[in-house]
């Protein structure tokens, strides 16, 4: 269902905005936009990188350089370079990430395209059916879509061929932009048309064939006639195959097998593939044949596991397929109302992964998995474990047969209903990444170390199905450029990492292959992985296309003015305790300018106060660390972050420190104690002991009342009680106060270990009313009887009760 007009040209308006613009430095280079969005392999190309802060430009990072040569950069301006690449014929078709590299720091990645047609551009005016721009057949036509425009492209074709139309809009991440296209007839009559698709998503595609000889007129357009001035596109016209989806849908690593490409018109394509001796997961295949190659690739997924294709009829429960697990099972759900069984057996508390892959696979498939048992009971199930895919983790209940049934979720079919589902126990799998700083862009997603200093960010762990320690090894740092933290601590899912460049390391840089491993198991390993947002859209800014890259851009930049030194503490930080963190910084002459700090990684249960600045002028400051009660134990790796305005915020990081977090020496019991307002009460605390300390330490209660107060007291080992003498006077708030606790600081290593040692109340009430004179009574005469005793009302009576209370109160203290 479409969104009203008003309300997508708002979403249009907003998403057209660069998201990465959001937190960037201003001191780093920023690329928003590389034009022409694609370009044809085979030749040589010049592409514009478009941006800010571009004029020290030095190196351009390809991701994936295979196929693709940097031949030479030309600096344009601050906001535009030239960069001449050289594509192989053999290159890969696809998406291919780029980042620049200048000598202050990286800018974000950005995307082109490589296809196989040549390119020309769009010309117009070419908004009416009757004046369409005229183009040949394979060739792609690079064209933005503006506001309520609408354009024509016509060819001319033979009956009986195949005519293929592929839109690259929303793909190409630059904007919010949902194309649709149609084809018609020289009369004006609509033959084919699309808007969205499980294979182009957003974008769109028509495959047909051509019934007449003649000219056909192909119409692109948004689908609410939205559009903008950054709404590119790429529209690809010809006899090029135009498969949507692969069956099977994977294949196991090493083997060679034919792959039946199917969705195109004119039949399916097969081709032969070698899978990759490396277990890659999703991935995709550009599909060919004598006509051409196909636009864009079609997924599919790499694994370790055979796979079983289905053999009809398999349509109900006694017809079922027999395979062995683990297996990949591959099959088509071609007419409505079909399901698809397979038999397996498996023994009792064997624990499986089944996991489909369909709508991940480009299939129009919605699929539904449910497990039997050999009495035809439904088991288990799932629908959309996995998007609009089926997921499900089981556990065997009992040795015997069982069997899998897989439908749509609306029983529809059809040829293009591809599905593979493997099934496999769970395996471990490891990954880590940058956590992000900026939820909408790649701020501080790079590594750059000034020379002789240092940059430090924190690695995030995703443990899949295994736990324990991680290291991680980059392979390939820049020169003169080391590395010092981890592993995690246990299971931890964050690792602080400083990174140290030497004074006479040399500007540049290097996309690292960071791995991670398993410390108990090298066999357990991972990658790193980023991804960025490139276009939002509704609803809440959901992500609609991103980029991914496996490897982490370290860089040297030039030297900064001033250097930041943590003062290692001596004195271990207690769970309800404090501690002060010392920061120096070591500044040039003449650079005065003050300098923000930040904790990034904070050890579990441990708090900060956010940022510190060492004040304009100044050399050191103290950053404030808090743990709470639960805080985990143990020796940390730590260290501070600074930025300072050197042109643009500069960063700059401390050495890697160790901060201890260990337990209190004792706590206390505090009894409730009580008062009058003026008085004097005694506050009686029961000493617990938790860790022996040697010396003396001091003690003394906090968050008393106004105008109350009481000394400090002396703390040795062995003490049983403490007992503090609270005064108070008749400013002193009456009421229950419960904000009191207990403040033990202790000397260790000259330095002062500060913690809640308990907490507990302190009840302050007004003192009673005096007594007032009474009148004087006449003498009673003899003749007459002496008046009844007046009996005590109910508030005489509490208030005597109270007073008596008190008396026995302060008695026992003065005993005491």
């Amino acid at each position: 269902m479409k969104l009203s007009r008003i309300v997508l040209l708002a979403i249009t308006m907003f998403a057209s905005l660069p998201v990465f613009a959001t937190g960037t430095l201003p001191s780093s280079p920023q690329l928003n936009l590389i034009l022409p969005r694609g370009v044809q392999r085979g030749h040589e190309h010049v592409l514009n990188f478009r941006g800010a802060r571009l004029e020290d430009a030095e190196e351009v990072f390809l991701y994936d350089p295979i196929g693709v040569e940097v031949k030479s950069i030309e600096v344009v301006d601050a906001a535009n370079i030239n960069v001449t690449i050289i594509v192989a014929e053999d290159c890969r078709i696809g998406e291919f990430m780029a980042q620049i590299r200048t000598r202050s720091g990286v800018s974000e990645f950005r995307s082109f395209f490589v296809g196989s047609l040549p390119a020309i551009a769009e010309v117009e005016p070419n908004s009416e059916f009757d004046q369409p721009q005229r183009i040949d057949l394979n060739v792609t036509v690079d064209g933005i879509c503006t506001s309520e425009d609408v354009d024509y492209y016509v060819v001319t074709c033979q009956k009986g061929q195949r005519l293929n139309v592929e839109i690259e809009g929303i793909r190409l991440g630059t904007t919010f932009f949902d194309p649709f296209i149609a084809v018609f007839d020289k009369d004006r009559f609509e033959l084919a048309v699309c808007d969205d698709s499980p294979f182009t998503k957003q974008d769109a595609y028509i495959s047909m064939i051509v019934p007449e000889d003649g000219d056909y007129t192909i119409l692109v357009r948004d689908s609410a006639y939205l559009g903008s001035a950054t709404s590119y596109y790429r529209l690809h016209v010809g006899t090029f195959p135009r498969p949507t989806v692969a069956f099977p849908g994977g294949g196991k690593t090493g083997e060679s097998l034919s792959v039946r490409f199917v969705g195109d018109a004119a039949g399916d394509v097969v081709n032969e593939i070698t899978v990759p001796e490396q277990n890659l997961g999703p991935t995709t295949i550009a599909v060919t044949d004598a006509l051409g190659v196909s636009p864009s690739p079609v997924s599919f997924n790499f694994s370790d596991l055979d796979n079983f294709m289905e053999v009809e009829p398999n349509d109900d429960f006694d017809q079922a397929n027999v395979c062995v697990l683990p297996i990949a099972l591959n099959g088509i759900i071609h007419d409505a109302n079909q399901v698809d069984w397979f038999k397996f057996e498996a023994k009792k508390d064997a624990v499986y992964d089944i996991e489909c892959y369909a709508r991940r696979l480009c299939s129009g498939l919605d699929a539904v998995i449910n497990i039997y048992n050999s009495e035809k009971q439904d088991v288990v199930g799932n629908d959309d474990g996995r998007g609009l895919d089926a997921y499900l983790r089981w556990t065997c209940p009992a040795d015997g047969e069982y069997y899998l049934r897989v439908r749509d979720h609306l029983n529809r079919g059809g040829p293009d209903f591809v599905y593979r589902v493997e099934i496999a126990p769970p395996k471990p799998q490891l990954t880590i990444g940058i956590p992000r700083v900026d939820r909408y862009s790649q701020y501080r997603q790079s590594v750059f170390v000034p020379q002789g200093g240092r940059f430090a960010t924190q690695f995030s762990v995703t443990r899949v199905n295994f736990g324990g320690e991680v290291g991680i090894d980059p392979s390939g740092l820049p020169q003169g450029v080391t590395m010092v933290g981890g592993p995690t601590v246990g299971n931890l899912g964050m690792m602080p990492i400083v990174f140290e460049a030497a004074e006479d390391a040399p500007i540049g840089g290097a996309l690292v292959d960071v791995i991670a491993r398993h410390t108990e198991n090298a066999e357990i390993h991972g990658v790193y992985s980023n991804i960025a947002d490139f276009v939002l859209g509704p609803p809440n800014n959901a992500r609609y296309i991103a980029g991914t890259v496996t490897k982490l851009p370290i860089i040297v930049v030039e030297r900064l003015p001033f250097k930041l030194e943590m003062i290692q503490p001596k004195a271990p930080l207690v769970r309800e305790g404090r501690i002060a963190i010392r920061v120096v910084a070591h500044r040039d002459e003449g650079f005065t300018k003050p300098i923000q700090l930040q904790f990034p990684f904070l050890p579990p249960g441990v708090g900060s106060s956010g940022t510190v600045a060492i004040p304009e002028g100044e050399n050191e400051a103290v950053f404030p660390l808090n743990a709470n009660a639960q805080a985990q134990l143990g020796d940390w790796q730590v260290y501070v972050l600074g930025s300072a305005d050197v042109g643009g915020p500069a960063w700059q990081a401390t050495q890697m420190a160790t901060l201890k977090i260990a337990d209190r020496y004792l706590t206390v019991d505090i009894s409730p104690a009580a008062c009058e307002q003026g008085q004097t009460t005694t506050v009686i605390c029961k000493v617990n002991p938790l860790n022996e300390f040697t010396g003396a330490g001091t003690a003394e209660l906090i968050g008393l009342p106004h105008e109350a107060a009481s000394e400090k007291l002396e703390v040795t080992p062995g003490m049983q009680e403490l007992h503090f003498k609270v005064t108070t006077t008749g400013n002193t708030p009456p009421g229950k106060h419960k904000g009191v606790f207990c403040q033990l600081t202790v000397i260790e290593q000259e330095e002062p270990v500060i913690a809640v040692a308990g907490r507990g109340e302190l009840q302050v009430d007004v003192p009673l009313p005096q007594p007032t004179a009474t009148e004087p009574v006449a003498a009673t005469p003899p003749e007459a009887a002496p008046p009844a005793e007046k009996p005590l009302t109910r508030l005489e009576k509490l208030r005597l009760e109270a007073q008596k209370l008190r008396d026995a109160r302060n008695k026992k203290n003065e005993n005491q």
